[in-house]
């Protein structure tokens, strides 16, 4: 850096493989602390606003999935840029209006500190509502996955479960999945890691196309 330079102010976001940041948040079924979910995986998306067309469809879909996302021992967290106030009102709407209830607690992020500290906010697409991120935290808290989306297209939730279910299947078998994954199929075996274990991988009984890519079933 030459002495005229102006120092840059640099934001950390989550990191894959690294704790994901602590916070504490109000929200519609009270007070959170996300570090007191310690035991449960965590999803937390972030939607750009109440009452708009498709956040109201993809709270529904959640909402829908909600007991699938349960029995993953999966706590389900929405987040927008609006008030707790608007928030319970949007609530209250979609079940007098569409008949569904939302289950999960929605942080009211009106100061934007969970959006900013999550990298929620892009500019190029809007600097006052946060884009449709979805954040995968583990049981120990450790980051998994981040997806992000635009404000114009809607997430599919199936897809959103079936990463959830690819995880806990790499941690307990220490696997990993193949493309296009569904639970239920074959999974693939981690490559060999000396010469040694290279030969004699393809005696052990797996399905190989070659010594580095071996399919076993679970």
């Amino acid at each position: 850096m030459y002495e005229d330079d102006e120092p840059q102010n640099f934001v950390a976001f989550p990191t894959l493989g690294e704790p994901a940041p602590d916070f504490e948040a109000v929200t519609t079924h009270g007070p959170l602390k996300l570090s007191d979910l310690r035991g449960q995986w965590v999803v937390l998306f972030s939607h750009p606003a109440d009452f708009t067309p498709v956040c109201t469809t993809e709270f529904i879909a959640f909402s829908k999935a909600h007991d699938e996302f349960v029995a993953l021992n999966v706590k389900l967290i929405g987040l927008s840029i609006d008030s707790v106030h608007s928030h319970i009102a949007w609530a209250r709407n979609v079940k007098e209006k569409m008949g569904v209830e939302i289950p999960f607690p929605i942080i009211a992020d009106l100061d934007m500190n969970v959006a900013s500290l999550y990298g929620m906010v892009h500019p190029g697409q809007s600097s006052t509502a946060a884009v449709r991120a979805v954040f995968f935290i583990d049981d120990k808290g450790m980051m998994r996955a981040m997806i992000y989306y635009p404000l114009s297209n809607g997430r599919y939730i199936p897809e959103i479960i079936r990463l959830v279910k690819a995880f806990q299947t790499s941690d307990k078998y220490g696997v990993a999945t193949p493309a296009n994954w569904q639970p239920g199929d074959k999974v693939v075996v981690p490559p060999p890691k000396t010469t040694a274990e290279a030969d004699k991988r393809v005696t052990e009984g797996y399905e190989c196309k070659d010594f580095y890519l071996c399919f076993k079933n679970i």
